[in-house]
């Protein structure tokens, strides 16, 4: 999903009277539709991309551009806003065309991935396509950039778990003051920020490159823009690669929903760790008790932040990442040591800046996250109905439930009149390749399976007993073999059960041993530009 500041916290708006909803509009339905009728105005022929030198130390090759397309697809020659784009070129004789990459969100920027990926596939693989990265309309450098409410997350914020009306209206208020603040600053703007649009987007970007087709490869929310593209435009994808796979058919209450119940076995599955590792970090053996030891330090944070920064709700959002990733697991269980027993806050108000605080481009990342979400989909107008739904799920899993409800609630209040979510079912694509690790929190597994069925031809890898979030290009050679012979010549793996492959998964990481060791390892680069919530 973005950079980290983007999407790690779960906060949102309210009425200032009143526990219930209002806008009018969408019900709580998921009713589904295939592909939106093209734009029915003449189309314009966009530019020709003009690319500059734009490289940095990491990715020194790196060129960018930026791209005029239309705020609305359906009057071409109306208002125009700008898309910035990225670029890796090919210097292989063979040329595969675009590879269009995007690492989540929504809201994430992918600017950056360009390089990233072009990097981290093969030599040999890499020097055969144009790797293109992009901010998506509204993100970044693309303008208009949102920011609705700067500061949205500025700490300590309520409890994000309403153990008295005064707490929930305080979480409600910030709510609905975030949806009204989008609303009056970006009127002209909002019916025009979700993933059709989008996707609309990329096909502008194919004819600005002069490409008969182009080559996909997507994160998390870019799964779903790139099978809505594909839905939209099949004829125009050759290859497409999703990776850590949004379930369709929940998009997008239902999915958050199931996501919190995934989050908890994940948070879990970092106690158990920290258990087998008491040598190192003495919070006990049981996993249970090592449990039990957090939530009573989420406790002590909730009646006295870490200084003045790190409440229950900030708590949460530390330990979040390691949900996304392993690798943040040694240095969350050395915040948690050190505050239980040697009594210091200082490793978690560090930790905090490290993976939680949310800058200017998290403000940015998260009104466009909010915007797509809100827009794209029917959402619940009851306030009642995710009170009801979200305890029902936190008395099962209370680790991120209601964190992850603050994070969405607006689309209860957005001003915006939602779209109906869009059926991805395909049978004309060429095969896609698709990746899920069985344990991943952030897009459960089932999303993986789900979309497998539903792209015709397409074919599922699986990481088994994996439950991190972004498997490719982030240390796993099975994974990124089947990935390199796919793009080198499409080449697809064929199997008879659900899973067309399995790979093992990578090994859990081991505590760090010296104060100086990196925030993560393996596949740090890769999580650093997917960022959360994603």
């Amino acid at each position: 999903m973005r950079t980290r500041a983007a999407v790690l916290c779960g906060a949102a708006a309210v009425v200032a009277g009143s526990l219930t909803a209002h806008p009018a509009g969408a019900s709580a339905g998921q009713a589904t539709t295939g592909a939106p009728a093209a734009p029915s105005a003449s189309v314009v022929r966009p530019a020709s991309v003009t690319w500059k030198k734009c490289g940095t130390a990491d990715y020194p090759t790196l060129q960018c551009a930026s791209l005029k397309v239309p705020l609305d697809h359906a009057h071409p020659q109306g208002r125009q806003i700008t898309l910035a784009l990225s670029r890796v070129p090919h210097t292989a004789k063979t040329d595969q065309g675009p590879l269009l990459v995007n690492p989540g969100g929504p809201g994430g920027s992918g600017r950056t991935l360009a390089g990233f990926v072009a990097s981290a596939l093969p030599k040999a693989v890499a020097a055969q396509y144009d790797v293109i990265g992009f901010d998506p309309r509204g993100v970044g450098r693309s303008t208009p950039a949102l920011d609705c409410r700067p500061g949205h997350f500025d700490p300590v914020r309520p409890d994000s778990v309403p153990g008295t009306p005064a707490v929930e209206k305080a979480n409600l208020t910030r709510v609905q003051e975030f949806a009204a603040a989008c609303g009056k600053k970006y009127a002209d703007v909002l019916p025009y920020i979700d993933t059709v649009s989008a996707a609309r987007d990329l096909e502008t970007v194919r004819q600005a490159l002069g490409a008969q087709r182009i080559n996909y490869f997507g994160y998390s929310y870019g799964t779903y823009l790139g099978a809505v593209y594909a839905k939209l435009y099949p004829q125009r994808v050759r290859r497409l690669v999703l990776d850590s796979i949004v379930d369709p058919t929940g998009v997008w209450y239902g999915d958050n929903l199931r996501q919190d119940v995934a989050f908890n076995d994940r948070h879990r599955a970092l106690m158990a760790w920290i258990a087998r590792h008491d040598s190192v970090y003495r919070l006990g053996t049981d996993p249970a008790a090592v449990e039990a030891k957090w939530y009573a330090m989420r406790a002590a944070l909730a009646a006295k932040p870490a200084g003045g920064k790190v409440g229950a709700a900030e708590l949460e959002d530390i330990f979040m990442p390691g949900g996304y990733y392993d690798g943040y697991w040694p240095h969350l269980a050395d915040a948690f040591t050190a505050y239980v027993n040697g009594k210091k806050s200082d490793p978690l108000v560090k930790a905090y800046g490290a993976l939680a605080a949310v800058d200017r481009s998290g403000d940015n990342g998260f009104s466009v996250y909010s915007s797509v979400q809100c827009r794209d989909a029917l959402w619940p107008r009851d306030w009642d109905r995710w009170r009801r739904d979200t305890w029902a799920v936190y008395d099962k899993a209370p680790f991120m439930t209601w964190n992850n409800t603050w994070y969405n609630a607006s689309c209860a209040f957005w001003p915006t009149a939602p779209r109906q979510p869009v059926d991805i079912a395909n049978s004309e694509l060429t095969p896609a390749l698709l990746f899920q690790a069985t344990d991943d929190a952030a897009t459960p597994y089932e999303g993986g399976v789900t979309v497998h069925r539903l792209l015709g031809g397409s074919s599922l890898v699986v990481e088994r007993g994996g439950g991190n979030h972004g498997i490719t290009l982030s240390g796993n050679t099975c994974l990124d073999d089947h990935l390199a012979r796919y793009l080198t010549d499409g080449t697809v793996p064929h199997g008879a059960g659900t899973a067309d492959a399995e790979c093992e998964r990578t090994p859990d990481p081991e505590p760090q041993t010296t104060k100086e060791a990196p925030v993560a390892a393996g596949g740090a680069a890769l999580h650093g530009l997917l960022g959360f919530r994603g």
